[in-house]
């Protein structure tokens, strides 16, 4: 489940999420090339930086609140803005795991389906092979039978295509590790309650119920052998694949359009937690710091800076820029990326999505603007990574920091920009200080939630002491 984050040690650094509202349409006048007043834009660069400043006892105060937090949503459900959510993994792949695996990975308008071999711990995986599928619109808005049949016949499709290389061993069903990225309610590991759709779907008939017994049923219709072991979080994924290879991660983080991170914890240290429920779970929180909203940042910036500090000439402000998340976090880090002289790429970008003839001394402006918002975002999470690591760290009272620890990162926006993923890195080591920094390892695990959620069906299976 996506879980907002709104820590009052650092609301005052997040920008609104306010962008359902309309926005009132500053006054648009119609010009030709127009030159950027240094005088009106410098003052406004200069108090923006000054707001966007994070320091190290800004981070070290973001750290410090986040464990705090951390603390508070695992005591009581609300107890904190920092909300909990318990995983249900408590079993996770050890590399003993032998046989045949789906995943099925829906988070938008495509989904992936993919399978894996498991040969224990000699052989590990041995083949792999998924497809991508797209979702046809009108099922967006169809009902949850026709969205889920067709999901299931997809899945049907590519597990008929099963080569040589697959090989389901005799008297088993297949089974599948299902990762949705929707809004759910797990009660369980093989159970999650829609609480709504989101990301462009209005499926009828879906909420309340449970997804997992929605695409059971829709296999049951299609006559297929198969059935859903896991119910997984992207993030939740991600920890499992990067943790088959490697013993020492201990946090998973995407940042992408979204945000989540997913960490182990010990169940001594989640008072919430239901009775019955063994082993080490694993939470999950998100915090908006992510993709969806930084290019939506900067063209706020770049209104005000049109419209008070004359950025493209007078009080110009491009008709296209007013238009709320026109500016895209793929736009700022293209234009943080050109290194001509004259800024050819940023130039490009603000005339085709802004619509508007820059100078030069406009785009070195827009860079700046680009620079200052990724610098806050990507040391913001840097802090809210140093923050689990010493909730864990104090937990463990000294066995996160006095070994090797490793974080694993996924998503585009981590991917894609390397500045924000520079200072990222930049923010943790200052945090941690240059020795203790030295066993924090953050490792990119590039599209590691598919396999894991293969991996954590395998993990959770019913057949699960079999590996012989």
């Amino acid at each position: 489940m996506s879980v907002t984050v709104s820590s009052p040690a650092v609301r005052s650094l997040h920008v609104s999420r306010s962008h359902h509202k309309r926005i009132s349409k500053p006054r648009v006048v119609m010009s030709a090339v127009r030159s950027s007043d240094s005088l009106g834009v410098a003052p406004i660069l200069t108090k923006l930086k000054k707001n966007c400043a994070t320091p190290l006892p800004v981070l070290r105060h973001v750290a410090d609140a986040m464990a705090v937090d951390m603390r508070a949503g695992l005591a009581v459900d609300g107890g904190s803005d920092l909300k909990m959510i318990l995983s249900y993994v408590d079993t996770l792949p050890t590399g003993n795991e032998k046989g045949l695996f789906y995943a099925l990975d829906l988070g938008g308008t495509n989904f992936r389906v993919l399978r894996v071999q498991l040969g224990g711990k000699e052989e590990r995986v041995i083949a792999t092979e998924f497809e991508q599928v797209s979702i046809p619109q009108e099922l967006m808005f169809g009902t949850s039978e026709e969205l889920f049949d067709f999901i299931a016949s997809a899945l049907g499709k590519f597990a008929q295509k099963e080569g040589s290389n697959f090989a389901l061993p005799q008297g088993r069903t297949r089974e599948i590790g299902f990762t949705f990225s929707f809004p759910v309610k797990q009660t369980s590991i093989r159970t999650g309650i829609l609480i709504k759709w989101t990301k462009g779907f209005a499926v009828s008939g879906t909420a309340g119920k449970d997804v997992v017994a929605c695409l059971n049923e829709a296999m049951e219709r299609q006559g297929m052998d198969m059935q859903v072991s896991a119910l997984v979080n992207d993030t939740v994924g991600t920890l499992a694949g990067a943790r088959y290879w490697d013993d020492d991660v201990m946090v998973a983080v995407i940042l992408g359009t979204g945000t989540n991170a997913c960490y182990v914890e010990r169940v001594d240290t989640i008072p919430k937690l239901a009775k019955g429920i063994s082993k080490s779970p694993i939470t999950i929180f998100e915090k908006t710091i992510s993709g969806m909203y930084l290019g939506e940042i900067v063209r706020r910036v770049l209104v005000k800076m049109a419209k008070d500090g004359g950025l493209f000439g007078g009080s110009y402000v491009p008709e296209k820029l007013v238009t709320p998340f026109v500016l895209r976090t793929p736009d700022i880090c293209a234009m943080q990326q050109d290194t001509s002289r004259d800024l050819e790429a940023v130039e490009s970008v603000l005339y085709d999505v802004a619509g508007v003839k820059s100078d030069l001394s406009a785009r070195k402006t827009v860079v700046d603007i680009c620079d200052t918002i990724a610098k806050r975002g990507g040391r913001l999470a840097g802090a809210g990574i140093v923050g689990i690591l010493k909730k864990m760290e104090e937990d463990s009272k000294g066995v996160v920091f006095g070994k090797r620890t490793v974080v694993a990162m996924d998503g585009g926006l981590y991917e894609h920009y390397p500045q924000y993923r520079e200072y990222l890195q930049e923010a943790v080591t200052e945090l941690l200080g240059s020795e203790i920094s030295k066993n924090v390892v953050i490792e990119h695990s590039k599209d590691g939630s598919g396999i894991g959620a293969a991996l954590l069906a395998a993990a959770n299976s019913k057949y699960e002491h079999d590996f012989q």
